[in-house]
């Protein structure tokens, strides 16, 4: 599932870059990020809309191997990431760092295709799918949380599929709902 619009991918013109609460912001050309150290992984895939696939194999570049390049700052603690149609989502920066999550470009051996987020995109295989962003192109380090599409839609913040972690607070108002209306 995506937002409906998947966007043009020139690899010749495409850029990954990391920045924000780092010490070294990073730009990526898709020849630069594909010569970072290669990593597979067999994991499962939960969406929200209750449907699961098991033991997909996954391969990329660590997460966490190419947030160090960029050198986090003492006070991160959050993970925004950007896609190429425009879409955000947040994580913990802990979840973020976790071993197996990736930077994924390949789905069960081939080129991860555009209807699943090619080239690029996030696998966090411990949380559900909307934490995984489609067509990623950069990620935001972050002092403080800055909910993504789906949170600030009423979706979790967190979406643990284990503790059904689906849907936030429906009591809550809706960000921005108690800001002053202007004049």
């Amino acid at each position: 599932m995506d937002l409906g619009t998947r966007p043009p991918i020139d690899l010749a013109a495409w850029r990954f870059k990391v920045w924000g609460a780092v010490e070294k912001p990073l730009e990526l050309s898709w020849a630069q990020f594909k010569a970072l150290p290669r990593h597979a992984l067999t994991a499962d895939f939960h969406c929200v809309t209750r449907w699961s696939r098991y033991d997909l194999g996954w391969e990329g570049v660590a997460v966490s191997e190419a947030l160090a390049l960029a050198k986090p700052k003492e006070d991160a603690r959050f993970l925004i990431q950007h896609c190429g149609e425009g879409y955000t989502t947040n994580t913990p920066l802990a979840d973020a760092l976790r071993p197996e999550c990736l930077l994924a470009d390949t789905l069960e051996g081939t080129p991860l295709p555009l209807e699943h987020g090619g080239p690029l995109r996030m696998l966090i295989p411990h949380l559900y799918a909307w934490k995984s962003g489609k067509f990623l192109v950069g990620l935001e380090v972050s002092v403080t949380d800055k909910p993504g599409y789906w949170e600030v839609r009423g979706y979790h913040n967190r979406a643990d599929p284990w503790l059904e972690e689906r849907y936030g607070d429906v009591n809550a108002p809706p960000p921005g709902a108690n800001d002053p209306v202007p004049d």
